[in-house]
């Protein structure tokens, strides 16, 4: 196979979570918080009669048959399962039970029962419940089956059998048609072999006859573009997968980074280093990918060739990130688990929330200061962030409120989600109103910066002046005429002093050009480096505000705006780096990520402007009543998906029933954890039989 026909392969299936969920990191934080309380929720639920059945696990064999309905067949069935995986890679495991009880749904008992058993990409399950009459054959979200034929496998070659009560034949003929795409299940097990041994010949035949054409094509020089060659997909496809694959690793790596952050508060540096090496590991292998997709946006001409390498090395970064997150994933979820004690940890949380409450008056009140002496542009970045500190607070609280009543309940596996969700919330509303302080000191040092670059101003008029050239003296005329207006504008009210920054830049070019050949190697390189200390201070301002933008407005905010960002803050650092050895190459590096950091704040402010047709969503948010804002909120902040919690209706307490992403079949809380965009997610097809 040639490095196109690879590359073909693995983009297409790294990233088919990214062609199906629209948010799949926070899926995956719900799957995660699953693995967390699952110990909790099969030991404290609901005490079914004898035939209910809880998720069930399984240990060297595939089959769980708990409602005794194979009976002599169950060693013909293993072996048929054992037979379909090794041929193809592909596990099914088969579990036949009375009833589904906690969850009473197939499909959430189903995925579940995969999830607690550390099911991979490739293993599948099918549950039956055999009094309930239902069933659902679950699949990992990245599975190589896709969601068409896995709907074709259920209804074509499962629920027949089910429906005929041949239980042996529907495992078997399910294995089968996973293995290979065959619908052929055949009734009953012995059946299910013949059909094994035609199809597996069929195949053979069919490889040996590729084989021969492919042989015989190279021995006449025939090029590789033949029928049996692996299509390449379309470049436009590429694109759309990986950006969409940048979204996802992208906050799949910032949830992972709070998640690690509460952890170390709570269990040490020591306990969580493991995890940092692995948060700090994906997030080089995400700065490569954005740089890459950079590379694509930038305005240079690619090649198809280039776009379709870059688009492709985007691809088997962010998916090697993915992995480095998700390997550490499930010894995190034990360490989040371990000795959680649910009524210690509301409180704990109550306290957190009462004292970022507190923190949002005194931002207001620093705001409204910002807001008399600076232009609505240079506080734009922070300007919805009462409004939405203010919504995140309240969802916070009505989830702790759900929380409270879950541990007088007992429920603690309900209440550790309330107040994971809650926890999350509430770090977002201190980010939110700490933005604020953190802006005020920028937009100081920005006055300051403009100041000192006016008096370099001044000082280059002068210059200007005593070259005796007519071109020049006129220059200097216009720059000493703007070098004034920068000057009276620091001190004006509504002034906005990245703006000023920007003007100042420009001035400034236009009269070093002229002056150039007079100035000395020493007074070149003194210039150099004041103008290099300004851009710093510019450019490390504007980043930090739009990643604190995008943070907590994550749920809205695409692949463009993070890819600026991305660049932005590489520059940066390769100028911090660069500052003393190699002034001048730090100066353009500081400047263009000041450009782009402002791009990615444009964009971002676009994302959340049209985020699901809430256009001026964060300015109304905080008026929000009944918590339907403070829902939209925590959506907005990343922390639940799809409008969820009892279907987008209601307030906290409508999240406890089934429904939301997924059909209805997933839960619709999502609280964060440590971990790859898909860990552990699940999809699926079934029905009654």
């Amino acid at each position: 196979m040639d490095e196109a026909q690879r590359l073909a392969i693995d983009s297409g299936s790294s990233v088919r979570t990214g062609e199906r969920h629209w948010c799949m990191r926070a899926v995956r934080n719900w799957s995660a918080t699953l693995a967390i309380v699952a110990g909790v929720v099969v030991g404290t639920g609901a005490t079914g009669l004898a035939w209910a059945e809880d998720p069930v696990s399984f240990t060297s064999s595939p089959v769980v048959d708990t409602a005794g309905v194979l009976g002599g067949e169950t060693d013909d069935v293993v072996a048929a399962l054992d037979a379909a995986a090794d041929r193809s890679g592909r596990q099914l495991f088969v579990a036949y039970v009375d009833e589904f009880t906690n969850p009473a749904s197939a499909a959430e008992w189903a995925d579940e029962t995969a999830i607690a058993n550390n099911l991979g990409s490739e293993d599948y399950l099918l549950a039956v419940a055999v009094d309930g009459r239902a069933y659902y054959l679950s699949a990992a979200s990245d599975a190589s089956i896709s969601p068409d034929e896995l709907d074709r496998i259920s209804l074509e070659v499962i629920e027949p059998n089910l429906r005929d009560e041949d239980w042996a034949g529907a495992a078997i003929a399910g294995a089968n048609a996973i293995a290979d795409g065959s619908a052929g299940g055949g009734n009953g097990s012995g059946w299910g072999f013949v059909w094994f041994i035609v199809i597996a010949a069929v195949i053979v035949v069919i490889i040996a006859i590729v084989l021969a054409r492919r042989k015989k094509k190279r021995a006449t020089g025939g090029g590789e573009g033949g029928a049996g060659q692996v299509p390449l997909p379309s470049i436009e496809e590429l694109r759309r997968q990986a950006g969409s694959a940048l979204v996802q690793i992208d906050d799949a790596v910032k949830t992972s980074e709070e998640e690690l952050g509460f952890a170390v508060a709570s269990y040490g540096e020591a306990s969580t280093e493991s995890f940092r090496a692995a948060l700090d590991a994906a997030k080089a292998k995400v700065a490569q990918a954005f740089g890459l997709q950079q590379q694509l946006d930038d305005a240079t001409p690619d090649t198809d060739e280039q776009r379709r390498e870059w688009y492709g090395g985007i691809i088997r970064l962010t998916g090697e990130a993915d992995a480095m997150l998700d390997e550490q994933a499930e010894q995190f979820d034990e360490l989040r688990a371990l000795e959680r004690d649910a009524p210690a940890q509301l409180s704990r949380v109550q306290e957190e929330a009462t004292a970022a409450e507190a923190t949002i008056a005194p931002a207001e009140q620093r705001l409204a200061a910002l807001g008399a002496q600076y232009a609505a542009s240079a506080t734009a970045p922070v300007a919805d962030n009462l409004a939405q500190a203010r919504s995140r607070i309240g969802f916070a609280r009505e989830a702790l409120a759900a929380a409270s009543t879950d541990v007088a309940a007992g429920d603690a596996a309900q209440a550790a989600v309330g107040i994971r969700a809650a926890e999350e919330a509430v770090d977002q509303t201190t980010l939110l109103t700490a933005a604020v302080e953190r802006l005020a000191a920028d937009l100081t040092a920005a006055d300051a910066a403009v100041a000192a670059g006016v008096d370099e101003l001044d000082r280059d008029v002068a210059t200007a002046r005593g070259l005796q050239n007519a071109e020049a003296a006129a220059l200097a005329d216009r720059v000493a005429s703007e070098s004034a207006a920068l000057r009276a504008a620091i001190a004006a009210p509504g002034r906005d002093p990245i703006a000023l920054q920007a003007k100042l830049e420009q001035v400034d070019a236009e009269i070093d050009a002229a002056i150039q050949s007079v100035r000395d190697a020493a007074e070149q390189a003194a210039r150099v480096q004041a103008q290099l200390s300004r851009s710093l201070t510019t450019a490390q301002s504007q980043v930090r505000a739009a990643e604190d933008y995008l943070v907590a407005r994550r749920g809205a905010i695409g692949a463009e705006a993070r890819t600026r960002l991305a660049e932005a803050g590489r520059l940066l650092v390769e100028a911090q780096g660069a500052a003393t050895t190699d002034p001048g190459a730090a100066l353009a590096s500081a400047q263009r990520a000041e450009r782009l950091a402002a791009e990615a704040m444009s964009l971002a402010q676009r994302d959340v402007g049209g985020f699901g047709g809430m256009g001026g969503y964060g300015g109304t948010a905080g008026g929000a009543s009944g918590g339907g804002g403070d829902v939209l909120g925590a959506v907005l902040g990343g922390i639940l998906i799809n409008s969820v919690l009892g279907g987008g209706g209601g307030g906290y307490g409508g999240g406890r029933s089934s429904g939301g992403f997924g059909g209805g079949r997933s839960s619709g809380r999502s609280a964060g954890s440590f971990g790859g965009s898909a860990t552990r997610s699940r999809r699926g097809s079934g029905g009654r039989f």
